[in-house]
């Protein structure tokens, strides 16, 4: 049996900590704050309730795994977890309204020629048809297995085919999702559909691979799906599975160092809390393996160990992630029968948005005039309402993880455009509203220690390797990386997987090839 160590509770660490300690492990979660989740967190007041991370779980058999592979109720036995439907509406700048059913892609197909014609759909579904091909062709690798040491040949490849053009007699390629919409989808409106599944994560199509495709295809094939009182039940499921196979959490303990001993991860020195024994310099817990789940720059300031070298994937090879603002609106009256529980408001001005998704700090990134693309979220449910008077919703955006959001003024402005927009979503918003919270990227730096609050995007193949992940194991034997800033990458799929791939490292030894 041996001792393990994780620093932080977020969802990549628990699936980590769940999955050893089944296998014979004793394992200790030290986590800064006071609660287990990550970035799965929740906030409450005057009886409403509302989700302030993920709203909706893509890819739910990552976590039915865990469940399956750590004891003997499934997940479905611990949440209640349904499938949302339609998966979306989708609202564009010329008035088209769409709803897109879950997990359908013929159904989809039909939506959207129906809404927009000109066999609009079809040219849609012909794409979904392409990035199943890039689904497949990526699966494994970016999913399932540790990344390569040869990751280069992922770097390296386009997964994405290439496309038939009938009046060149050629082919041709797109290397970015922009060029996928613009080579293939034709539409304005279709380039947006395809645009805001980039978007969800802070993502510009103009420079992110051809090989995001498979976001949009994961949607369509696999669903989306919510969790009953929301996504923060996933959290806590999760917790009470750890605590169920005897994993230890100690809350409000602040790693401040990664023990060594013999050049490898011998244990973590803390800044407070408890801990098996004491040392100069701060409380200490010995441990034979160490799994980090929080950003490889905040691991890399706990050890002068160097945890990489040249040519391995590292933090800063891709552009700066972005952050999500997000405003929490409290409704008085009950939600009109029918509503969508996800509907995607499209801006009107496109590359005024892109533009500023793409400011860096301190070249004065300039307020948007227009709304940005904006999702709302009206989940029907009881628990995140005083009652049946009452709705809670959550409108949010890709945003600059630093934008001046301390600035007087700025952050209001912002929020009252995505309320703007939400408005198309939500009849009589502006009438009903109680109060709103408003919530920066900078929040979300507080409550989860991701630097200016940025929200980690999955791994994707090509693009010469920007778009990989971290490796789950580091140049100081012992020490592991789990979670959003760790190989696969951000998403509560990717997070869960993250857990699994580090047990299976640490269990297996470094022969271990992923899930069969």
């Amino acid at each position: 049996m041996a001792r393990i160590a994780v620093i932080g509770a977020g969802l990549g660490s628990m699936a980590a900590a769940a999955r050893l300690a089944v296998a014979g492990h004793r394992v200790v979660v030290y986590e800064r704050s006071e609660t287990y989740g990550g970035a799965v967190g929740r906030f409450e007041r005057d009886g409403f309730a509302f989700d302030t991370g993920p709203g909706l779980l893509p890819l739910p058999a990552v976590y039915r795994d865990l469940f399956l592979k750590t004891g003997k109720q499934p997940l479905e036995a611990c949440v209640d977890l349904v499938q949302v439907d339609p998966a979306a509406r989708h609202v564009f700048p010329d008035g088209t309204d769409v709803r897109l059913p879950n997990a359908s892609r013929a159904g989809v197909v039909d939506a959207l020629n129906t809404a927009l014609g000109s066999g609009a759909g079809d040219r849609w579904g012909d794409f979904l048809v392409r990035a199943r091909d890039a689904w497949d062709r990526t699966r494994r690798p970016l999913l399932e297995e540790p990344l390569w040491p040869d990751w280069q040949v992922l770097a390296e490849r386009e997964p994405y085919p290439a496309v038939p053009h009938k009046r060149l007699l050629r082919t041709r390629r797109a290397g970015t999702l922009a060029g996928i919409a613009e080579l293939e989808l034709r539409d304005d409106r279709l380039t947006a559909l395809l645009d805001s599944h980039a978007l969800a994560y802070g993502l510009d199509p103009r420079t992110t691979p051809a090989s995001a495709a498979v976001l949009p295809y994961m949607d369509h094939a696999f669903g989306t799906w919510y969790v009953r009182g929301g996504m923060r039940e996933l959290a806590r499921a999760v917790y009470e599975r750890c605590r169920a196979r005897r994993v230890e959490f100690v809350f409000g303990a602040e790693v401040v160092r990664i023990l060594e001993k013999d050049g490898r991860a011998a244990g973590v020195e803390l800044d407070g809390g408890t801990s098996q024994a004491s040392g100069p310099g701060g409380e200490r817990a010995e441990a034979d393996h160490v799994v980090a789940g929080i950003p490889p720059a905040r691991v890399a300031s706990l050890t002068e160990h160097p945890l990489q070298e040249d040519g391995d994937v590292r933090p800063g090879r891709g552009p700066a992630p972005a952050g999500r603002f997000t405003v929490l609106l409290a409704l008085r009256g009950a939600p009109e029968a029918g509503a969508a529980h996800r509907t995607v408001v499209h801006t009107p001005d496109r590359v005024a948005e892109l533009d500023f998704l793409g400011g860096a700090a301190g070249t004065g990134i300039p307020a948007m005039a227009a709304p940005p693309t904006v999702t709302v979220l009206r989940p029907d449910d009881p628990a995140l309402r005083p009652d049946g008077a009452h709705e809670s919703v959550v409108v949010s955006a890709a945003a600059p993880a630093t934008a001046g959001w301390a600035e007087p003024g700025r952050a209001e402005r912002f929020a009252d455009l995505l309320v703007t927009a939400a408005e198309t979503a939500v009849p009589g918003l502006r009438e009903r509203l109680l109060w709103r919270e408003v919530r920066t990227p900078a929040r979300t730096a507080h409550e989860t220690g991701a630097a200016d609050g940025a929200v980690p995007p999955p791994a994707f193949a090509a693009a010469d390797g920007r778009f990989l992940l971290p490796g789950n194991t580091t140049r100081l034997p012992g020490l592991y990386l789990a979670g959003g800033w760790a190989h696969p990458g951000g998403g509560l799929p990717h997070a869960g997987m993250s857990g699994a791939l580090v047990a299976g490292l640490i269990v297996e030894g470094p022969g271990f090839r992923g899930s069969q």
